[in-house]
């Protein structure tokens, strides 16, 4: 009964929160720093982009480049998000077989020695170049440059309302989560992390995570 009444107060306070970050100037300047950085980053990027998808097909020539994925955003919206393929074409099915060495808890599967993966997928998924696809997902409005991980169907299927707050912005490439610990950190936390970047959620916040983000792409060894 505690817990219940414990995550009513919660959302609440996360609600009141949310409708003084909710403020017109802050979601416009969001959303005109997201596409600037969506349109930098694709035609910045796009000699690695065809670097990778040649790597991808020298491995695999019958599998497909991209790897589209059914996602929940924000307010439980479903969208496609999109990444660099990084495993097997049958890497869903394998999945339920796998699901016993699971290395994180909660909803998320996390297995450092995944047998799914590719070789450039280890690379890739290694240095977040898989993740770069995702920016035609922000260009889209599906996404944003920094918020919450988007969650899998199967992930939303076992949320507690606590959980579903974490549903109530829109899903980031990048997030407080990615920035603190990343693949080692557990389901619960990486919740509360969210909640705390709801509630702290700036202009200024969303540009730190991002420096941040670079520091961790090229330093971290967390990423698997």
């Amino acid at each position: 009964m505690g817990q219940v009444a414990e995550s009513k107060a919660n959302t609440s306070a996360i609600a009141t929160q949310l409708n003084v970050n909710n403020r017109s100037t802050y979601l416009f300047t969001k959303r005109l720093l997201d596409i600037m950085g969506a349109v930098f980053g694709l035609v910045l990027l796009s000699f690695l982009f065809l670097a990778v998808a040649i790597a991808i097909k020298i491995e695999d020539p019958k599998g497909p480049i991209f790897f589209g994925q059914v996602r929940i955003g924000k307010n439980e919206k479903v969208f496609r998000m999109y990444k660099f393929r990084s495993m097997v074409t049958d890497a869903e099915e394998r999945l339920e077989a796998l699901l016993k060495h699971n290395e994180t808890t909660g909803a998320m599967f996390k297995m450092k020695r995944d047998p799914r993966i590719t070789k450039i997928g280890r690379f890739i998924r290694k240095t977040s170049i898989d993740e770069l696809p995702q920016l035609w997902n922000v260009l889209k409005g599906d996404m944003s440059l920094v918020g919450p991980r988007p969650p899998l169907l199967r992930e939303v299927a076992t949320y507690s309302e606590f959980h579903k707050q974490r549903l109530l912005v829109q899903p980031g490439c990048t997030g407080l989560w990615q920035v603190s610990g990343r693949s080692k950190i557990g389901f619960e936390e990486m919740v509360k992390l969210d909640l705390e970047y709801i509630q702290k959620r700036t202009i200024l916040f969303d540009i730190k995570i991002i420096l941040k983000t670079f520091k961790e792409v090229f330093f971290s060894k967390e990423a698997y």
